[in-house]
């Protein structure tokens, strides 16, 4: 577990700190079943890719959270989403081929905050991307700078929201305590 940043310039020209996770099938299961299972009413998900911005909210609890093949299922009753987060062999009729079941497994896991205009944080969260290097997840963490419902600017910063994103620092990189950086914003910027 590495507790220090790196920087990169995103597609759309953003400076983003990146902090790499492990991308073993069980340290994903247990990051993503925490989110999903006891974070679900916090977060927004989806992927968040060039010409796209999937922001979904969970409606509930999740009604199933399992795995099969190396393929995380989250369920919400009908609605329902899979992610292939380790080895996956397919059918024994129809197996997949090796260098397919490379491409859909997640590859790379970051946590990361997204620097503003003003070079303080703006956004804060997680991207999952498969081993061709495209996104498969990205989940918004709660904001400082918008309402709960994550729709709407607030007019002074709610720090409690970076709860979230401090537990999972601390647990996934050895962080010790809230960065201050985190509240350095004061508005947030697009």
């Amino acid at each position: 577990m590495a507790n220090s940043a790196t920087s990169v310039t995103d597609s759309d020209g953003a400076t983003v700190e990146i902090f790499p996770l492990p991308t073993d099938e069980a340290s994903l299961e247990a990051l993503l079943r925490d989110l999903f299972e006891q974070h679900w009413d916090k977060i927004t998900f989806g992927p968040l890719i060039q010409g796209a911005a999937w922001e979904m909210r969970a409606p509930h609890a999740p009604t199933y959270v399992g795995k099969l093949d190396g393929y995380l299922t989250v369920a919400f009753g009908a609605s329902h989403f899979h992610l292939c987060i380790g080895p996956t062999q397919g059918p024994r009729h129809d197996p997949t081929p090796p260098a397919l079941a490379r491409h859909r497994q997640t590859a790379r896991a970051e946590l990361y905050r997204r620097l503003g205009r003003s070079g303080a944080p703006a956004s804060w969260g997680l991207r999952l991307f498969n081993g061709a290097g495209e996104q498969q997840l990205t989940i918004l963490l709660p904001n400082p700078f918008l309402s709960a419902e994550g729709d709407k600017l607030v007019q002074e910063p709610d720090w409690s929201r970076l709860a979230l994103w401090d537990e999972l620092r601390a647990r996934w990189t050895g962080s010790v305590g809230p960065d201050p950086f985190d509240r350095s914003g004061r508005r947030f910027t697009h």
